[in-house]
C-alpha cells in the first residue's frame, strides 16, 4: 500500500482526542470552517476550495459534475489506473492519450485527444505511477492547445514530495477558469485513514460540486485533524523531504543494480521489468516488502529506511540471479524494448 510510514504530525493526536467528546454532536456538517482555513493556506476565496472524503472521492464529484454520458474523459497513459473507473463511473467514456516511450506524458497526444465531446482533461502531478513532475510551462502550453469548454483538472496527490522549484502549482493558475486542482491529507499528513482532501476552483466550476455533494463532507473529527495538520505545516515539509531523500536513495541504488528507474516526484518509484514484473513483484514478496504491478511496470512506494534497505536487499538478489543473460542488463533491455 502507498502510505505514509513518519510518524503523526505534532497536534494531531492531541486533536483527535479532544474532539471525540463530541462525536454526539453534528458539528460543521459542511465543513465550511476546514474550507476557509483551506482557503487562507493556499491563498484564495472560500468559495473557491471545497473539501471532501479524500482526493478520490472529489474526483468522483467533479467528473459526475462536469462530464456525463454522451463525453468522453481525457486522460495520459501510463497514469493513475483508476482514471477510467471513476470516469465511466460518471456515465463518460474514457480515452487514454499514450505517453512516450520512456514513460513520459504525452501532453501533445493528450490535446490531440480531444474532441467535441470532450468535457475533462485529467493531469497528474507527480504522475502516478511513472513520478514525472511538470512544471508551469508544461501546464499552461498544455492549456493553450485546449478548446475553451474543456476543464483541466489536475491530480496534486503526492505533490509535496515533489521539488517544489520544479512542479507547477496549479492553484496559482487561477487566471485560466477552467483550470481545478485537487489535493489530499492522505499521503503528505498521513491521514489517510481519515479520508480528508479538498478541490481548488473558479467558483462556477466548484459551486456545482456543493449541489451534489453528500451531506457530511469530512467527520468532524477528520476536520479537526486536518486543521491540526495545517498548522503543522513546516514539520510536514520537512518529513515530506525526508521521504523524497530516501526515494532518490533506492533510485539510486536501484540504477546501480541496473533497473531501469525514472527520476519521480511522488512517494515511489515505478521500476519497469517487462514481463519480469511479477517475478520481481514475488521476489521483494518474500523478503516481506509488498510491491503491486501500475500500468507495466513495478510501483514500489518509499517506507522508513529499514523498508527500503529490504527493497535494495531482495532487487540485489534478483540482479545477480540475472546477470550474464544478456550482453548488457537483462533489466533496462527488457524493459525497454
Amino acid at each position: 500500500m502507498n502510505e505514509n510510514h513518519q510518524p503523526m504530525l505534532p497536534g494531531v493526536r492531541d486533536a483527535l482526542a479532544g474532539s471525540l467528546s463530541d462525536v454526539n454532536l453534528t458539528g460543521d456538517a459542511l465543513a465550511a470552517g476546514l474550507e476557509r482555513r483551506l482557503a487562507a493556506h493556499v491563498g484564495t476565496a472560500p468559495g473557491r476550495v471545497v473539501a471532501g472524503a479524500g482526493s478520490g472521492a472529489l474526483l468522483q464529484q467533479f467528473l459526475t459534475v462536469h462530464s456525463g454520458p454522451g463525453t468522453t474523459v481525457v486522460h495520459a497513459w501510463p497514469s493513475f489506473d483508476l482514471y477510467p473507473l471513476l470516469i465511466r463511473n460518471a456515465g463518460a467514456e474514457p480515452v487514454a492519450a499514450p505517453g512516450h516511450p520512456d514513460g513520459r506524458q504525452d501532453l501533445g497526444a493528450l490535446a490531440a485527444a480531444v474532441t467535441a465531446d470532450t468535457r475533462v482533461v485529467l493531469v497528474c502531478n507527480p504522475n502516478n505511477p511513472t513520478g514525472e513532475v511538470l512544471g508551469e510551462p508544461e501546464l499552461r502550453s498544455l492549456l493553450a492547445a485546449l478548446p475553451e469548454h474543456v476543464l483541466v483538472l489536475v491530480d496534486e496527490a503526492y505533490r509535496e514530495f515533489a521539488d517544489p522549484v520544479a512542479i507547477a502549482d496549479a492553484t496559482t493558475l487561477s487566471d485560466d477558469p477552467r483550470v481545478a486542482v485537487v489535493r489530499t491529507f492522505s499521503k503528505s499528513h498521513g491521514l489517510i485513514g481519515l479520508r480528508v482532501g479538498y478541490l481548488v476552483g473558479s467558483e462556477e466550476v466548484v459551486g456545482p460540486l456543493r449541489r451534489m455533494a453528500p451531506f457530511y463532507r469530512v467527520p468532524t473529527i477528520a476536520q479537526t485533524a486536518a486543521v491540526a495538520a495545517l498548522d503543522a505545516d513546516e514539520r510536514m515539509r520537512a518529513q515530506c523531504r525526508e521521504v523524497a531523500a530516501e526515494r532518490d536513495r533506492v533510485r539510486s541504488g536501484l540504477l546501480e543494480l541496473g533497473f531501469d528507474v525514472p527520476p519521480s516526484g511522488g512517494n515511489y518509484l515505478w521500476v519497469r521489468l517487462g514481463p519480469r514484473n511479477e517475478e520481481f513483484i514475488a521476489r521483494l514478496a518474500a523478503h516481506g516488502v509488498g510491491v503491486r504491478e501500475v500500468a507495466g511496470g513495478v510501483r514500489v512506494s518509499t517506507g522508513l529506511p529499514e523498508a527500503n534497505d529490504a527493497v535494495l536487499a531482495a532487487a540485489a538478489g534478483f540482479a545477480a540471479e540475472h546477470a550474464g543473460e544478456t550482453a548488457g542488463s537483462l533489466l533496462v533491455g527488457e524493459a525497454v524494448g
